[in-house]
């Protein structure tokens, strides 16, 4: 991770705003969070900026966003991140940013859905309309939705490393999940539009369920099976089934073996994230830990 050399403060947002949207450059402004890609400030009540803070390629992602969703949201029945302005580079501040609505809610790393029925029910409605054949030239992801085996290398490192700081009692039985998931044919139906990067950080939660979806940076087309990792992940013991049940059209046998080896990833990404935080280690996210722990235990218990 390469932090921008220029430090983005409330004074450089508001510069900003004055030189490309003067019209927000009153909107109260207070800063938001740091994601892995970019910086958010509240602008107002109802608008973000955004702005890439740490990596090269945060660039491209905002201006993926910008491009797609605004066409994609209103058919989603949970509130996403509209984008609204695109702002350009400058001498101010030589990379683009965005500005977007904001959606409400507390991250499910901080605040995990527990009305089961209903974030399940919640979780099935979103993906069933968002997962629909993308367009001709809708943007591939980062190795999201493509073959799983692709990551088989990924995959034996976070393990490896998970297991070498004793944070995976039953390695094995993690191992079995993936082989299973990688032996599982192949996605044979047409690239759907997908999320990406459905991980507790970029779902939103209220009362108790789901009440929002963020960070579409990883906005691609391809199989389903790397979305429907997120029951495992995102849900409540004992969810899954319901959320499988509501989503449609139902996933095969095939889709959802592949989803359980996504759902691996994520989970051992998380794992040594969380660590990482509880350490003090750089880049670490002490929230990410339990419910990457629970997502896996919840994964080898479905396999046995």
């Amino acid at each position: 991770m390469s932090h921008t050399e220029i430090e983005i403060t409330a004074e450089l947002v508001r510069d900003l705003l004055r030189d490309q949207h003067p019209d927000l450059a009153d909107h109260l402004l207070r800063f938001g969070a740091r994601g892995w890609d970019s910086q958010m400030w509240r602008l107002g009540d109802d608008l973000a900026v955004r702005l890439p803070w740490a990596t090269q390629t945060a660039d491209a992602l905002l201006r993926k966003e910008h491009a797609w969703l605004p066409a994609l949201a209103p058919h989603l029945p949970l509130p996403v991140p509209v984008p609204q302005h695109l702002g350009e580079p400058s001498e101010r501040f030589p990379r683009p940013w965005i500005v977007t609505t904001w959606v409400p809610g507390e991250p499910a790393d901080r605040a995990p859905a527990t009305r089961a029925e209903e974030a399940a029910d919640a979780l099935a409605v979103f993906l069933t309309a968002f997962h629909r054949p993308a367009p001709e030239g809708a943007p591939g992801g980062r190795g999201r939705g493509g073959p799983l085996a692709d990551h088989a290398e990924g995959f034996a490192e976070q393990l490896a490393s998970a297991t070498g700081l004793g944070l995976i009692p039953d390695p094995d039985a993690v191992h079995a999940v993936w082989e299973d998931a990688v032996a599982a044919p192949e996605w044979a139906g047409p690239a759907l539009w997908l999320h990406g990067d459905l991980h507790p950080a970029n779902v939103l939660t209220a009362d108790g369920t789901f009440c929002g979806v963020i960070d579409f940076g990883d906005l691609c087309a391809g199989d389903p099976a790397c979305d429907l990792a997120a029951p495992w992940i995102l849900l409540p013991d004992g969810a899954a089934d319901r959320f499988h049940g509501a989503y449609q059209p139902a996933a095969d046998a095939a889709t959802l073996r592949r989803a359980r080896g996504w759902a691996v990833l994520r989970a051992l990404g998380g794992i040594l994230i969380g660590d990482a935080g509880v350490h003090g280690r750089p880049g670490g996210k002490p929230t990410w830990g339990p419910p990457a722990h629970a997502s896996l235990r919840r994964l080898i218990a479905t396999a046995r």
